[in-house]
């Protein structure tokens, strides 16, 4: 007998062996304990995650002549002729060469006669998606009220593609990416098996290169096995398949995070000079500042988040050293370079100036960051507003400095409160504090947008204000909101604005920046307000 790869000889045969889809294994398990079997399945999912495989494994356990509870036995004829492609119960049919309305018709005609050995008659279309409109339209009828004895299994990588009249007639099972300590840990065992020896870092490189394929990663330490023979080192990975190490991808990132150009500029000669592929850097990069957003973030069970054990303590330094919005924008810059490296001349100088951006990035502070800094050299008062605290937006003065204090800090108590009552924001603008005890806040509307009194003036919006203002206070005050009578809110008269008269605007027409405004827009003024 010849070789046969690894790929097909680590194939699983029976549901256990199928590896990270469970959520799929778990499912059919319990439809064929309980008998409640579909006519049709559809398994969707990228290349290398087991769909076929499944359906496969499916089908053996449908037909078993001596199935052990839900698993196929293997060992009966039924299994046996499965696995070597010769049952003439479970039909296998390429979709992709076999999408012709005249091939359907074929099948169509077919599933009337009864299976030979065991129980059901079965097809496995493979990349369904590529079935013609006229050929799904063939079987439909057929797919919607099959024999008994027929069952149709599906499976593709675009389901997008597929009918939805199709769609809506299967049981859909979604296959996910498979995690890189899973096709690590399935990699270990097939090298203990085979007597392969291979670095920890090794296992890591092929399992990252996979992206998520199990077959890819079983593939690639084959072609590593008839390279190196059976020692394998990080290095063999890397040179074989153009990826960069995990310490040039991690002094990479730590060179962007400080800004280091020239240090960066260094990493790209060394990649480039290795004959690495510079979309893969920029991809391999992606994947690092994600992992640092996610660690930032998720405080336990970053296992979940498919990031490997032995880089967590080192993205937790990193992530330590720099902040959320200085990551998003490297990842911006990572993205834009990703589409623009496929039709550049030079990959090389598309990857510098990248990089390049990326690091004053991510050593020029946000907007966030320098509004709190602006609020803060304003005495603090919006620096909590900034971070959603609402609690001391200023300096704790005297009990009958408060309502002074309240008419100093309301516009940042204001942003604070928008951020909780979004709805409410257009009526609070227009609000200001207009009298407070020791037991009570009164905020006065403009009496212009008194309408929207009512919208203010509900449990919520009052319990969210009164927790607000008590942060601020720092003792337990009751609120209401009430419309003034003859000013705004916010607009007291200057001093010497005669009551009861026309606005003087004299004073204001004096003022370089009004009048400036009023010759632009050729305007004039019609009311002033704080």
């Amino acid at each position: 007998m010849g070789y046969e790869v690894l790929a097909r000889k680590w194939r699983p045969q029976v549901f256990a062996d199928v590896v990270g889809q469970d959520h799929v294994t778990q499912t059919l398990h319990n439809a064929i304990q309980t008998e409640r079997l579909a006519h049709a399945y559809l398994f969707v999912g990228p290349r290398g995650t087991g769909k076929t495989t499944t359906a496969r494994i499916l089908a053996k356990a449908l037909n078993c002549q001596d199935r052990q509870g839900s698993e196929p036995c293997g060992q009966c004829n039924s299994c046996k002729e499965i696995v070597n492609g010769s049952s003439l119960d479970v039909i296998e049919i390429d979709g992709a060469s076999n999408n012709g309305v005249d091939q359907v018709r074929d099948l169509r005609d077919n599933v009337r006669y009864a299976a030979v050995r065991g129980p059901f008659k079965i097809y496995i279309i493979d990349e369904v998606h590529m079935l013609s409109t006229a050929a799904f339209n063939a079987i439909l009828k057929t797919l919607e009220e099959p024999p008994p004895h027929v069952k149709f299994f599906f499976a593709t990588t675009e389901p997008q593609k597929v009918l939805t009249t199709i769609l809506s007639r299967c049981q859909r099972f979604d296959l996910r990416r498979i995690s890189v300590a899973d096709i690590t840990a399935q990699l270990q065992k097939i090298c203990k098996a085979e007597g392969i020896t291979i670095s920890d870092d090794a296992l890591l490189a092929i399992s990252r290169g996979a992206e998520g394929g199990l077959r890819d990663a079983e593939s690639a330490l084959d072609q590593l096995v008839s390279f190196r023979g059976k020692t394998i080192e990080e290095a063999d990975v890397l040179s074989v398949f153009g990826l960069i190490s995990r310490e040039q991808l991690e002094g990479l990132a730590c060179g962007i995070l400080t800004g280091d150009i020239p240090a960066i500029l260094q990493a790209v000669a060394t990649i480039d000079s290795s004959g690495k592929d510079m979309q893969r850097v920029v991809l391999e990069l992606l994947d690092h500042f994600r992992n640092l957003l996610i660690v930032m973030h998720a405080e336990k069970n970053l296992e979940v988040f498919d990031i490997p054990a032995t880089q967590i303590d080192l993205l937790k330094q990193q992530a330590g050293k720099t902040s959320d919005g200085r990551l998003l924008r490297i990842i911006d810059l990572l993205i834009d370079a990703d589409g623009r490296m496929r039709y550049a001349l030079s990959k090389r100088t598309l990857l510098e100036a990248a990089l390049i951006r990326a690091s004053r990035a991510a050593t020029v502070a946000t907007v966030d960051e320098l509004m709190q800094q602006v609020a803060a050299l304003k005495g603090g008062d919006g620096a909590a507003a900034v971070n959603e605290a609402p609690v001391d937006y200023a300096v704790k003065k005297k009990p009958s400095d408060d309502l002074e204090r309240l008419k100093t800090a309301w516009p940042q108590l204001i942003a604070h409160l928008s951020k909780g009552l979004p709805s409410a924001h257009q009526y609070l603008i227009d609000t200001a504090p207009v009298s407070v005890t020791d037991t009570h806040v009164s905020i006065g509307i403009d009496p212009e947008f008194a309408q929207g009194k009512g919208s203010l003036d509900n449990p919520r919006t009052i319990s969210f204000v009164q927790k607000t203002l008590e942060g601020f206070l720092k003792r337990a005050v009751s609120v209401n909101f009430q419309p003034l009578e003859g000013q705004a809110a916010d607009a007291p008269l200057p001093a010497d604005q005669p009551t009861g008269g026309s606005l003087d605007k004299t004073q204001y027409y004096d003022n370089p920046a009004v009048r400036s405004v009023l010759e632009t827009f050729n305007g004039d003024i019609e009311d002033v307000r704080k």
